[in-house]
């Protein structure tokens, strides 16, 4: 006998699906600049300070650009807004791969950030309004590893075509490419990203139909959106410092060659992957998501000390690094579920908007200092400074989980 197959289950998977795809091809593109660092060196003469620059460019935009774009959304709609976004993407590789200096990294730098600027508040408005709440916690732990997967990703590609190729502009061909199938793809499934039909269409909520004559600002008010920006923005300088130089910053300690430290990175993001997957099932079963963030990020963070204080053999080390990457993952379904919690009712696109704007300005202010300090031979701070910001982060967590708390109790 064959078991009929539940539409709700397909259309979710399918969905859900769609949206890790794209995700992950987003975060590909934070790494479109950052692992051929070394041939930019070599080729333009430029400095760690002013590579940190162009991960600062891109933030900055995307950070600003996400605050803006959560509005976008909900007033037009997911759907045109990531078609555009998929378009920046493809012009940003174009950019990187004609670059002859340090504007033309720039103007790369720049294109990717208004394409990455939107994503945040695309998904989760198609996540939450399309996909069943009994498979949310799993779509949030897809989305996850689907944006660990990206970053995973773009490392090998871009240094494996260049070495491929002899050139690292044609890295950047590839990944225009991506950008464009992609881009295609999502358009010839359109119909399983529209968030105004499925699981939860907005104007048949109750609760979002009260919140409609509230001003487009009111959510601004709400202390729990602002410490979990806060506690995107922590935990976010940690990531930038691993994304961007944890390379070079093992080579001057461990005098690890590039052809290790080069796939540093992509062990962090498959290690967070697999914490992610661990979470999503976990987030289910925890009332009090922070007690689940916070030992799992302070485990990350404590790998890094170890890291920081010389003393593991140098491959040990290497690796040390890459598994502070499944501490980071556990926490991150619990993190966006803790979000989802935290925002009222029709607000979904402006709140992770707003939220995940603290992500881009983690990134923004972080990567500079900490190529200043790279610029300055203090390898080692570069792993107590990540430890630091994941402490930091716990503590924002651990607030917001009060409040969300004392918040249902008194509902």
């Amino acid at each position: 006998m064959t078991l009929p197959i539940d539409p709700r289950r397909r259309d979710d998977l399918r969905t859900i699906t769609l949206v890790g795809l794209a995700h992950g091809t987003s975060h590909s593109f934070h790494l479109l600049l950052p692992p051929l660092f070394p041939a930019f060196i070599h080729d333009f003469g430029l400095s760690y300070a002013q590579l940190g620059w162009l991960v600062t460019v891109f933030f900055v935009i995307s950070g600003v650009g996400q605050a803006l774009s959560g509005f976008l959304v909900d007033r037009v709609g997911a759907r045109p807004v990531l078609y555009a976004a998929m378009g920046c993407f493809a012009a940003a590789a174009l950019a990187a791969m004609s670059a002859t200096g340090y504007s033309g990294l720039m103007l790369a730098a720049a294109l990717a950030g208004c394409g990455n600027a939107p994503f945040h508040p695309i998904d989760f408005t198609i996540l939450n309004h399309r996909v069943s709440p009994q498979r949310l916690g799993h779509a949030f732990s897809v989305h996850g590893i689907s944006g660990n997967l990206g970053w995973a990703t773009a490392p090998v590609l871009l240094i494996g075509v260049a070495e491929l190729t002899g050139s690292w502009r044609w890295g950047y061909g590839v990944m225009a490419l991506m950008a464009l199938g992609m881009l295609t793809l999502l358009v010839t499934q359109r119909a399983a990203l529209n968030e105004h039909t499925g699981a939860e269409h907005p104007r048949s909520n109750p609760a979002a139909a009260a919140a409609q004559g509230e001003h487009p600002l009111a959510f601004l008010k709400l202390p729990t959106v602002w410490l979990c920006f806060s506690f995107f923005f922590w935990t976010t300088a940690a990531l930038a410092g691993i994304q961007s130089f944890s390379g070079p910053a093992l080579a001057a300690l461990y005098g690890l060659p590039p052809s290790v430290t080069a796939f540093v990175v992509t062990g962090y993001m498959l290690c967070g992957a697999a914490g992610m997957i661990a979470g999503g099932f976990l987030v289910a079963r925890v009332e009090r998501l922070e007690r689940l963030i916070a030992p799992a990020m302070a485990l990350s963070a404590m790998l890094l000390l170890i890291v920081a204080s010389g003393a593991p053999a140098a491959l040990v080390a290497a690796a040390l690094v890459a598994l502070a990457g499944l501490g980071t993952g556990v926490a991150g379904p619990s993190r966006d579920m803790l979000i989802r919690r935290a925002a009222p009712p029709g607000a979904t696109g402006r709140v992770y908007g707003t939220v995940y704007s603290g992500l881009d300005l983690g990134f923004a202010v972080a990567a500079p200092i900490l190529g200043a300090l790279m610029d300055r031979g203090q390898a080692g701070g570069l792993f107590v400074a990540a430890s630091a910001s994941l402490g930091l982060g716990i503590l924002s967590a651990a607030r917001v989980g009060t409040r969300v708390a004392s918040r249902a109790r008194s509902a």
